[in-house]
């Protein structure tokens, strides 16, 4: 996780880095202020439509690890019903057996009774 992290940290300055260079460099370039001007007007609106159109592809990943994850919360849930239905089948199975186990009279005991 600590790696994921790190990254994250380098792409993170290596994308502000990329936009502070450009920004100088529209900034010092041999061009009117105009152009300039227009040139960063541009530019920001292609950026704009970038990280919408991320910010979308994000949102609509999200959903489907919602959607994911919660068909797999269903599938573990309905086998947990099945395996405690199961489970308790089991217990009532034995608590009848061993009540049967105790209300048969051992043969001596019968004898012993009976005389």
């Amino acid at each position: 996780m600590s790696e994921r992290d790190e990254f994250g940290a380098f792409l993170v300055g290596f994308v502000v880095g990329g936009l502070t260079g450009a920004v100088v460099a529209l900034l010092f370039a041999p061009q009117s202020g105009e152009e300039t001007r227009a040139l960063i007007k541009d530019k920001s609106i292609e950026l704009r439509d970038k990280a919408q159109v991320s910010a979308e592809e994000a949102y609509a990943r999200a959903e489907q690890l919602a959607t994911d994850a919660r068909h797999r919360a269903e599938e573990l849930a309905g086998e947990a019903r099945v395996r405690a239905t199961e489970l308790a089948n089991e217990v009532r199975e034995r608590g009848k057996s061993a009540v049967e186990a105790v209300r048969k009279p051992k043969k001596g005991d019968t004898e012993a009774t009976a005389a």
